[in-house]
């Protein structure tokens, strides 16, 4: 991608494909690179200090590509890293680069899906464990009731490709019992980690019919499309030639054979060196 500067999309592993995927439909003529960082994934238990550091790492990288943006499709790393990069790491690094993340773009619309006004999110540990979604929820729906659950084993049986075996519906199903125990009257249930869609069958067999789950890619995209329209001056920047790139800091070939899972669309991969 000599000469391009492309959005960058960055994820702890693979489930940010589906975010990219999204990203790609939306915005088909712009150029994308997408990094996982495998070799360290997953990110959802490690301390908020790490998940920084390593996002960092991976933000600065993308800027060595010629990224004008970046995209943390990653929840914890939204959640742990973004508000401190973009405060503390961006004006000293280059000012005129930007790096957004997913939960704000949800959490502006996620009360609109609700009519008891009870909202439950299903998530990695360290997103939870952030209070990211209650937060950013109550600044724009103050009347909101918030009911999180962490879901710890989700991310490593999609990322082994269990997720839609028959031993997968034991952990489906408990998660989702202990979020709804907590409220009768959540009616909406987002899947904060960019992973989930990929379960989203098995979760509908665990909810009432009237409950309706939401994901993110969509929000996502369409947020990116009206940040464009309202900054020129960051989407003049981004090249537009319809090309994909991807990364991952782990083996090749493994990174291939598991983001077809997460993406729909030919995948060859490199390797790229973070630390």
């Amino acid at each position: 991608m000599a000469g391009s500067q492309p959005i960058g999309v960055f994820d702890s592993g693979y489930g940010g494909l589906t975010v990219l995927q999204q990203l790609v439909t939306t915005l088909p003529e712009y150029d994308f690179i997408y990094l996982g960082d495998n070799a360290r994934a997953p990110y959802g238990n490690r301390s908020f200090e790490t998940v920084y550091h390593y996002t960092l790492e991976a933000v600065q990288w993308f800027f060595k590509q010629g990224c004008p943006l970046v995209i943390l499709a990653c929840n914890t790393a939204s959640a742990k890293a973004l508000r401190t990069i973009q405060q503390k790491d961006l004006p000293k690094m280059n000012g005129e680069k930007r790096v957004l993340g997913v939960i704000r773009p949800t959490t502006e619309i996620i009360g609109n899906f609700s009519k008891s006004g009870s909202v439950g999110i299903l998530a990695t540990a360290g997103t939870v464990l952030s209070e990211s979604y209650p937060i950013e929820i109550k600044k724009f729906f103050p009347s909101a009731n918030t009911f999180q659950q962490a879901c710890p084993l989700w991310v490593p049986l999609i990322e082994n490709n269990e997720h839609d075996k028959p031993g997968a519906d034991y952990f489906v199903k408990k998660y989702i019992d202990e979020l709804l125990s907590q409220s009768g009257d959540i009616d909406t249930i987002l899947l904060a980690c960019t992973h989930y869609p990929l379960i989203r069958k098995k979760i509908e067999q665990h909810i009432p019919p009237s409950m309706q789950i939401v994901t993110q890619g969509e929000i996502v995209a369409r947020s990116l499309l009206d940040y464009l329209k309202r900054h020129p001056e960051i989407d003049e920047k981004c090249s537009k030639h319809g090309l994909r790139k991807f990364y991952t800091t782990d083996d090749v070939q493994d990174f291939e054979q598991h983001a077809s899972i997460f993406y729909d669309g030919k995948v060859n991969a490199e390797h790229a060196q973070l630390s």
